[in-house]
């Protein structure tokens, strides 16, 4: 089982189950995380989400060695956004990562322990709390590949850390640690290692605690409009075609070996 939801009162905890690819995210996943995600959106027993990573990592991204392979070619034909578009809440989208381009009601709180980097990050930036373990860290990852920001990291970075923090970020695809990541906004709590779903567990049973109907409406109002943000999706898929040109090539040299655990010094 790739995705794994499990309830807690009315805590619902969805859980990226591939610990032997550090929970990078593939086809099926990223379908599986979007159903999951519209299910619980309609589940009257809950009140709030966590999403977390099996094991030791939050997740890697997308899973580069079926974009090398062309495997998840179909997929990502598949997430084409209609020019249309205007409506995240009355007409929702699956993203390349799954959920990336729904809006909640619901508050959804991010359990992260080990890597949150490439399109992991941007599940991070997409949920509304992030909670970091020691030893956690984030990072625009895929800029070492030619693979760009397609599932909301180029509009939620900015509006979480500021336009200058997100420049860093997106331009240099450095690796961010815990305590530097609670500096700049991008973590909201920051717990011993090991204690990122128990410290999100404990903030999400405090949330279920208010009048569900007053807390939703303030927390949709202070998000950017939903015209907005498919206005911005739409602008951001477009670095979509930008794949087929560099992506492909990098996803391929990261399969052959370069890379890995975050170096940029032999690509």
């Amino acid at each position: 089982m790739k995705v794994r939801v499990e309830q807690t009162d009315r805590v619902a905890v969805v859980t990226i189950n591939r610990p032997q690819a550090r929970n990078a995210v593939d086809a099926a996943t990223a379908q599986a995380l979007y159903q999951a995600f519209l299910r619980l959106e309609a589940d009257a027993e809950t009140d709030v989400m966590i999403l977390t990573g099996a094991e030791d990592a939050f997740c890697a991204g997308f899973d580069l060695k079926t974009a090398a392979d062309g495997s998840a070619a179909d997929w990502i034909a598949s997430v084409d956004i209609p020019a249309d578009w205007t409506d995240p809440v009355g007409q929702p989208l699956p993203g390349p990562m799954g959920p990336s381009r729904l809006m909640m009601s619901k508050p959804v709180i991010a359990a992260i322990e080990g890597h949150a980097v490439a399109g992991g990050m941007e599940l991070a930036a997409w949920c509304d709390l992030r909670v970091l373990a020691q030893g956690a860290v984030m990072g625009v990852y895929c800029r070492r590949w030619g693979v760009p920001l397609i599932d909301g990291g180029t509009l939620r970075l900015p509006r979480l850390v500021g336009q200058g923090r997100a420049n860093d970020l997106i331009l240099t695809g450095r690796p961010v640690e815990a305590s530097e990541a609670q500096a700049m906004g991008l973590a909201d709590r920051v717990v011993p290692q090991g204690q990122a779903l128990a410290a999100a567990l404990e903030l999400a049973q405090s949330l279920t605690r208010f009048p569900q109907g007053c807390m939703r409406a303030d927390h949709l109002s202070a998000r950017m409009p939903p015209a907005d943000l498919a206005q911005g999706l739409r602008r951001e898929w477009a670095s979509a075609a930008i794949f087929a040109a560099e992506g492909r090539a990098g996803a391929t040299r990261f399969s052959s070996g370069q890379g890995r655990a975050g170096r940029f010094d032999n690509l």
